[in-house]
C-alpha cells in the first residue's frame, strides 16, 4: 500500500514538471485591426486562487468603469497594450496579465469577476481594434526576474526575436 501511495505521489509531481506549453502559433501581423480568439478568466478559478484578483503587475483586476483587465502573450500584446472589441459597445481593455495557456498564442483572455459571466462569454473570434500598444521594454523588465517559468521564457524569447 506505501508502495502505492509513494508512486502515486511521485507519478503527481512528475506531471508537473512536465507541464508542457501550448503548441505555438505564428504571430499575428501587428496591425491596427487583428481578428482574435478571446477566452475568458476569473479570479476565483482553481489556477488563479493563489494570485487572488491581482494581475501579473501586482494591482488588483478590473471589471468596472471604463478600463477591464485582460491576459495575452506580451511578446504579441505588451503589458499597456489597450483594445476595444468591434461590434461591442463594451469597455476598453488593457494587457495588464499572461498566463501559462496564452504563451505562444494568438489567444487574449478576457477578464470576468465571476464565473457565470466567464461561461457566458466562452470562447469566440472577434475583431479588435488597438488603441494603444504597450511597452515590450516594460514587459521585458517585468519578465525577466521570472524566467525560471518556461511560458515567461517564451515570452521572453519572443520579445528578443520581434523587437
Amino acid at each position: 500500500m506505501r508502495f502505492l501511495a509513494l508512486l502515486l505521489l511521485l507519478l503527481t509531481l512528475s506531471g508537473c514538471a512536465t507541464r508542457r506549453l501550448p503548441p505555438y502559433e505564428k504571430p499575428l501581423k501587428r496591425a491596427h485591426y487583428q481578428k482574435v480568439r478571446t477566452t475568458a478568466y476569473t479570479h476565483t478559478e482553481k489556477d488563479h486562487r493563489r494570485h487572488q484578483n491581482r494581475n501579473a503587475l501586482g494591482t488588483p483586476l478590473r471589471h468596472d468603469g471604463v478600463v477591464h483587465s485582460a491576459a495575452a502573450d506580451w511578446a504579441r500584446w505588451p503589458a499597456g497594450t489597450q483594445f476595444r472589441i468591434l461590434g461591442w459597445e463594451g469597455p476598453i481593455w488593457e494587457v495588464d496579465d499572461y498566463g501559462w495557456a496564452l504563451a505562444g498564442t494568438n489567444t487574449i483572455d478576457l477578464y470576468f469577476p465571476t464565473k457565470r459571466a466567464m461561461r457566458e462569454w466562452g470562447v469566440r473570434r472577434v475583431e479588435i481594434e488597438i488603441l494603444h500598444w504597450g511597452d515590450h521594454r516594460r514587459s521585458e523588465r517585468i519578465l525577466k526576474p521570472r524566467r525560471k517559468h518556461k511560458h515567461v521564457r517564451r515570452m521572453l524569447k519572443e520579445i528578443r526575436e520581434f523587437y
